[in-house]
């Protein structure tokens, strides 16, 4: 089913092959009710952080390229 948006498309079917990898790598879904609100917050943590690390490493890696605007007007920092 098409939303009519491409970048809406493909997060969904991104969504939606990560359900199917972790229930056949862990063999559970998020309906799961073996865990308490901390440990489902704990989870969400974690899984923040990370990608807390990968925007940071992006970060170092697109530095000395110096972002700029489309009209080169004015530079990212």
């Amino acid at each position: 089913m098409s939303s009519g948006d491409s970048i809406v498309d493909s997060v969904v079917q991104k969504f939606t092959e990560r359900s199917r990898l972790g229930q056949v790598k862990y063999g559970k879904t998020l309906d799961r009710g073996d865990l308490t609100v901390h440990e489902w917050i704990t989870h969400a943590q974690d899984e923040l952080m990370d990608g807390i690390l990968y925007l940071e490493k992006l970060r170092q890696v697109v530095a000395p390229c110096e972002l700029r605007k489309p009209d080169d007007a004015a530079v990212v920092e």
